[in-house]
């Protein structure tokens, strides 16, 4: 028998002063989470690499971004186009841009040539992360920078990278023998320095034409990116219900290596009270005989969760009052021993194990519209379908592209309800510190792992990964 759809509302985010559903209407009204923590810097020093063009190009930028910026004029949707406030000591971020001569380092452009004119697209996408790593390297080592923008340009992104609705990504190779990507290779590569990187392309940096986001909208992202992986900083966290639990969200995701051979290796996302991230790499895994779905020993789970645990201690001086494990496929009987007997061996006694992976069910709305991002169908007490796409009562619209898909959650072994379980999935689809849109898909948990994967491949086994998310992101 079909259960009832119902709604689950919009998680709400704590800010320096207030509480509000939306990040850019929280941080410009009341300032970042963060704004009064101790040691807590207000001048983020930022490098640049790129061609003298591209640094020209950054440094107007940023001056844009310490100034107002206006969003697009006479909309129908103010809540989802908001002005930007600035990026200043005095509001928002409370803190400022601050790019000096001396933290910039231009490529020369015959090099770039000579390496865009390598026949093979590997030896190009290589050579070019060569020559940024090169001045990436010299940044972190030799200048106080607390993150390094790398400007792609233009002749460099038509030769061997694409752009998505995030970031710099890099094209297909139409002869896959090994996976081939600019970013991934980069922030891999310059991992070891202890600086995050970020990648932009130099049109982003210009005026904004039709195909994409206005300027300030592009701020909004830009800036809250720069900030988080600026140091341990917090834009905003999730507004926590002073009367549950303490609880920790471990994510696992899989990946498969660059030359598609392997099944791939399993990983775990941390995530403490206050949003912050611990990245774990786990091992090899095999894919199900039943599902063909990659699956975990026992031992793999108890040493994965174990691990997890022992850095949440360490950060919070405490074990969680309870655990939830997010994993994106289902979960094995083995596996959840292993995961409990990791849990049990801290003495805690709640622990949630929870699936969530894209759903071939989907619902309408009368009049042809998405249905609105919350919207929840409790299918049994296994499975429930819920939309963290959809129409957006904040926007007063949709804002995405596409048909909006739901997602389906199905509760393996759980203390908390179907819809707690929902209503806590949905809150973490609004801790993603990349996009300041908050209606993600994924929860952060998962999200997070995925991206992390796309970047562990290209460490070798014996390179030590970054535990900060701000290098993966």
């Amino acid at each position: 028998m079909m259960r009832s759809v119902g709604y689950i509302d919009e998680p709400r985010l704590a800010f320096g002063g207030g509480e509000h559903i939306d990040p850019r209407r929280g941080i410009a009204a009341y300032g970042v989470y963060d704004r009064g923590a101790a040691g807590r810097r207000d001048t983020i020093n930022v490098g640049c690499v790129g061609t003298s063009a591209d640094v020209e190009a950054l440094s107007n930028w940023l001056g844009r971004c310490a100034g107002r910026i206006g969003s697009v004029a006479d909309t129908p949707q103010p809540n989802l186009f908001t002005d930007f406030p600035g990026m200043t000591k005095e509001r928002g971020f409370f803190a400022q841009l601050s790019l000096q001569t001396g933290c910039t380092r231009e490529l020369r452009k015959r090099d770039l040539d000579h390496a865009l004119g390598l026949d093979a697209r590997q030896a190009r996408v290589e050579a070019a992360v060569e020559l940024y790593y090169e001045e990436v390297k010299f940044l972190a080592q030799n200048r106080h920078v607390d993150v390094i923008v790398c400007v792609v340009s233009e002749d460099l992104h038509g030769q061997m990278v694409s752009v998505n609705e995030d970031d710099v990504e890099a094209d297909a190779d139409p002869t896959p023998n090994v996976e081939v990507n600019f970013r991934r290779e980069l922030k891999a590569r310059s991992m070891h320095l202890g600086c995050p990187i970020q990648l932009v392309r130099e049109v982003t940096l210009g005026a904004s034409a039709a195909e994409q986001q206005d300027d300030a909208t592009k701020a909004w992202n830009f800036c809250t990116a720069l900030y988080y992986k600026s140091g341990p900083t917090v834009p905003w966290k999730l507004v926590r219900d002073p009367h549950a639990v303490t609880s920790c969200a471990i994510g696992i995701a899989f990946y498969r290596s660059r030359d598609y051979r392997s099944l791939g290796t399993s990983l775990a996302q941390v995530f403490d009270e206050l949003g912050h991230g611990l990245i774990l790499r786990g091992t090899q895994v095999e894919l199900g005989k039943e599902d063909r779905r990659p699956h975990l020993t026992a031992h793999q789970c108890h040493d994965l969760i174990s691990a997890a645990l022992r850095e949440y201690r360490i950060a919070m001086r405490t074990y969680p009052a309870r655990v939830v494990v997010h994993k994106s496929s289902t979960f094995a009987d083995d596996e959840v021993d292993g995961c409990e007997a990791a849990i049990k061996e801290c003495g805690i006694e709640c622990a949630d194990f929870v699936t969530v992976m894209d759903s071939d069910l989907a619902l309408y709305r009368a009049g042809g519209y998405p249905p609105y991002r919350g919207t929840f169908w409790d299918i049994d007490d296994i499975r429930s379908v819920l939309y963290t796409r959809g129409s957006v009562w904040y926007y007063q619209t949709y804002p995405g592209m596409y048909v909006p898909r739901p997602i389906e959650i199905r509760v393996h072994r759980a203390e908390l309800s179907p819809r707690a379980i929902a209503r806590e999935v949905l809150a973490y689809t609004k801790l993603n510190w990349n996009n300041t849109q908050f209606d993600g898909k994924y929860p952060v948990t998962l999200g997070c792992a995925r991206k992390v994967g796309e970047i562990l491949k290209y460490l070798d086994d014996a390179d030590r990964p970054q535990v900060r998310y701000a290098y993966y992101m």
